[in-house]
């Protein structure tokens, strides 16, 4: 499969740029995705959420008014998204422009997105609607900010449980094979292999 990467933001988050049969597909949108698409002349043609977290949605709305693509996320994310005041509520001196999602996704063994074919995998405890996308064919899974190369997504901030998260990681991830490339919220690519064996929060 051809992907790229680009890192954006105050948080160094990572965004995933997939080749799919019928067209790119940008996972998240960190601050700055928009111009690194319009830089590299990508012409998107769809925007996949793996959870609403502030540094993974900034440039969303951007992205939407720009290549008017379909933004697609789990139900609990629709919030993080549309509600301006959404981040304040819960204390952080942070908003997004609001902009709707025009589908929803859950978990499911089976879902063609352009004609990319994926194991969707619901894997909560770093946040509510967490999403990881996995791609059979290509031992590939875009895991969002539930498993990091030797560590794990934040479980302290709202709707967080890391026993939860570590719950998901062990039963859903690891059962994926230790060949599978993780492509990450943070940080450098991993493999479930690494992780399973050497993760430091998973022994």
């Amino acid at each position: 499969m051809t992907y790229e990467s680009f890192c954006g933001g105050i948080f160094e988050t990572n965004c995933y740029l997939l080749r799919a049969p019928e067209g790119w597909i940008l996972f998240d949108a960190p601050d700055g995705a928009c111009d690194w698409l319009q830089s590299h002349k990508i012409d998107l043609k769809l925007l996949l959420l793996t959870h609403g977290h502030v540094d993974h949605v900034q440039d969303v709305a951007r992205i939407k008014r720009q290549f008017d693509c379909p933004i697609g996320c789990h139900r609990l994310t629709a919030p993080m998204i549309s509600d301006r005041e959404f981040f304040r509520s819960f204390g952080f001196q942070l908003e997004i422009e609001p902009v709707e999602p025009d589908f929803f996704i859950e978990q499911t063994r089976e879902r063609k997105f352009l004609g990319l074919e994926m194991h969707v995998l619901e894997v909560p405890g770093h946040c509510p609607g967490s999403l990881c996308f996995f791609s059979r064919k290509d031992h590939l899974l875009v895991g969002g900010d539930v498993l990091f190369a030797g560590s794990v997504g934040r479980g302290d901030l709202p709707g967080g449980d890391i026993d939860l998260l570590l719950e998901g990681i062990r039963k859903k991830l690891f059962s994926l094979g230790d060949d599978v490339t993780v492509l990450p919220g943070h940080g450098p690519p991993t493999k479930i292999g690494t992780e399973r064996r050497t993760n430091p929060f998973l022994r």
